[in-house]
């Protein structure tokens, strides 16, 4: 029988080592974004931009159309925002039109989209109600239908999908209270028991949580005779006896989300419904967010262009000293920001999107990039529109209507962009993942090296592997097309997109140059830099949307009427996104790191609680994080299937 879970008492390199553990560790495949980091642009990887088949097209166009017409006349995100909740009626026409089933293959009963008209279903879903995006999106990407696909059984498959496609909604349950990034100390425990698994432990945010059918669970499997042991996923009845939703959670924003604290207590589960194999669980997880990030900035995209219109037409109809605001400077160059930023963020999001449908490249960096830029600059973008709509964009659209104007939903989308900063990944941990995977190539050859308990043996032939790889790369380094001002030059058209593509060869060599030499003066420190590794991410990260903003602008140039003007966005963007990029360049090395560290250590001892005085805190009694002790559930049970 089950045993209560013990929380893991884990050191710092032990749950390094279980996330090193899980991520994949090969590339079988040519990825634009890892050579970026390498010092090599492979514009030859995402130009000519790689489209969709035209089946794949014309069954997607055909999906949206239904879907916009659903959303135009069924769904009304004012009512979802002030009632926290989106009606039943709405959740089951979306199952009707299928929406549930868009990643799911035909031969299961879903409708077999591609990632790209997946994301821009996601994109319009959540441009009328963002709690419906989530819905969808939670239970497609993260949810049962995408680890089965990738790594369920064939019976798996054969029982589970047909109920996702149509009928049935998913979850996925992974952190608990006293556990987020750091999967190490997972505590929720499933112990082997003849044909079964027992659960017990409690799990936070379960996103969809409430109202879902069937669960994604993470838990740990005790290592014993027979059972490899480690975190485990498995697929989970969500009515089965045990189980106890004690809360549905409310947020900042995202008000109409289904999200909740669940209990398991002496949950059997049977082990036919184990995802791939014990101590799997995490790197299931992680493949599966390789493509399942990309949801994220399809809201993202969405929330962008929503901005844009309301900017377009508040800024034509308010005046101030005498013309639109928009023909004053300070309010044009927010327009400007808007525009040409979502133009990038399509851009990204359609490529990546596109790489994933067509499998010839590895996404992974490509994914988590797109994931990382898309909610940084999303939120600003949301941020200036606000500060467009000056008073207005604070008030809330109920109290616009009240007094008879236009019912703008600016404060909302403020708030319910703000957790893409933070779930499915926060920008921090994005930055440390994506930097891990980033100087992958060189830990490979000069790992053993920079590892204090490898020995003298091991570091030798780790620095004899590192000549041979440094003699061949650095002077690569050096020079490159980026050099040349002919290179590039099919970008060069009435707006001349060529140099930037030059700048952007050129600066992928100096960010190499740069990570190498932070490898050799910090060695084994390096991983303890995160500031120093997160500006590197971002400049990468601007780098990836600058190329994916050019080759868009060529694609519609030959495509489609407006070429002329999406040159036009790609060449502003451009120009914007390389003053961000020298600017984080200059902070790599003249930063307030030292200083920052100073500081923090002193306010952890007390050194600065003077500077609290004066203030109120209106924060209740509490725990600081909730008890999670395994046991049966005290609580009424608020799960609340949708039939």
């Amino acid at each position: 029988m089950s045993a209560p879970p013990i929380k893991p008492v884990v050191t710092e390199r032990e749950a390094r080592e279980v996330a090193e553990a899980a991520r994949e560790q090969d590339w079988r495949k040519p990825s634009f974004a890892k050579e970026l980091f390498l010092g090599r642009f492979r514009l030859d990887l995402i130009h000519p931009h790689p489209m969709p088949p035209e089946e794949d097209a014309r069954r997607g166009e055909e999906f949206l159309a239904g879907l916009r017409d659903f959303c135009e006349t069924k769904v009304d995100g004012a009512l979802i925002e002030r009632e926290a909740r989106i009606p039943d009626d709405v959740v089951n026409g979306l199952k009707e039109l299928g929406a549930f089933g868009m990643k799911i293959d035909t031969k299961y009963g879903g409708l077999g989209l591609t990632q790209v008209y997946y994301n821009k279903a996601l994109a319009l879903a959540g441009s009328a109600s963002p709690a419906i995006g989530v819905l969808l999106s939670a239970h497609q990407s993260i949810g049962v239908p995408q680890p089965l696909k990738l790594f369920g059984t064939q019976e798996q498959k054969e029982k589970f999908l047909p109920r996702c496609a149509r009928t049935d909604i998913s979850a996925f349950l992974l952190t608990e209270p006293d556990v987020g990034s750091d999967p190490a100390r997972l505590a929720t425990s499933a112990v082997p028991d003849g044909d079964d698994y027992v659960l017990d432990g409690v799990k936070l945010w379960t996103t969809n949580g409430v109202v879902a059918d069937l669960l994604v669970v993470m838990a740990r499997v005790p290592k014993s005779e027979g059972h490899k042991g480690g975190i485990t996923a498995f697929v989970v009845e969500a009515d089965s006896p045990g189980i106890t939703v004690e809360n549905r959670n409310a947020f900042m924003g995202l008000r109409g989300i289904e999200n909740g604290v669940t209990r398991f207590h002496q949950v059997r589960v049977p082990a036919a419904n184990l995802i791939g194999k014990e101590g799997q669980g995490l790197k299931i997880a992680l493949t599966t967010l390789n493509t399942g990030r990309l949801s994220l900035p399809a809201s993202c995209v969405a929330a962008g262009k929503w901005c844009l219109k309301i900017a377009r037409e508040w800024s034509a109809a308010r005046e101030q000293w005498g013309k639109p605001i928009a023909h004053h400077e300070a309010v044009g160059a927010k327009i400007s920001f808007i525009a040409a930023t979502t133009f990038a963020l399509e851009a990204v999001l359609d490529l990546s999107s596109q790489m994933a449908d067509e499998n010839r490249n590895d996404i992974r960096i490509e994914g988590a990039l797109a994931k990382l830029y898309a909610s940084e600059m999303a939120w600003l973008i949301a941020d200036e529109l606000v500060q467009i709509r000056g008073g207005r964009g604070f008030e809330t659209a109920d109290s616009l209507r009240a007094r008879g104007e236009k019912a703008v939903p600016a404060e909302q989308v403020l708030r319910d962009l703000r957790i893409n900063r933070i779930f499915e990944g926060s920008t921090e941990i994005m930055h440390l993942l994506i930097a891990r995977e980033a100087v992958d190539a060189h830990l490979s050859v000069a790992g053993d090296l920079i590892d204090p308990d490898k020995s003298l043996g091991d570091k030798a032939k780790a620095g004899a592997n590192a000549g041979v790889f440094y003699a061949k790369w650095l002077p690569k380094l050096v020079a490159g097309p980026g050099q040349l001002p002919t290179s590039y030059g099919e970008f060069k058209r009435e707006i001349d997109l060529s140099a930037h593509l030059r700048y952007v060869e050129r600066t992928s060599r100096k960010l190499a140059r740069s990570t190498f030499y932070a490898m050799s003066r910090w060695q084994g420190r390096m991983e303890t830099k995160q500031g120093f590794l997160g500006r590197i991410v971002d400049i990468g990260a601007e780098l990836f949307a600058m190329s994916a903003a050019c080759v868009r602008a060529e694609l519609l140039y030959t495509t489609e009427d407006h070429g002329r003007e999406a040159y036009q966005l790609a060449d502003t963007f451009c120009h914007q996104s390389r003053l961000r990029v020298e600017e984080l360049f200059g902070r790599l090395w003249n930063n307030t790191d030292d200083q920052d560290r100073k500081v923090v250590k002193g306010v952890m001892a007390g050194t600065y609680t003077w500077l609290e005085d004066g203030i109120v805190d209106p924060s209740g009694e509490g725990a600081w994080i909730a008890d999670a002790t395994p046991g049966p559930s005290e609580k009424e049970n608020l799960h609340r299937p949708v039939r």
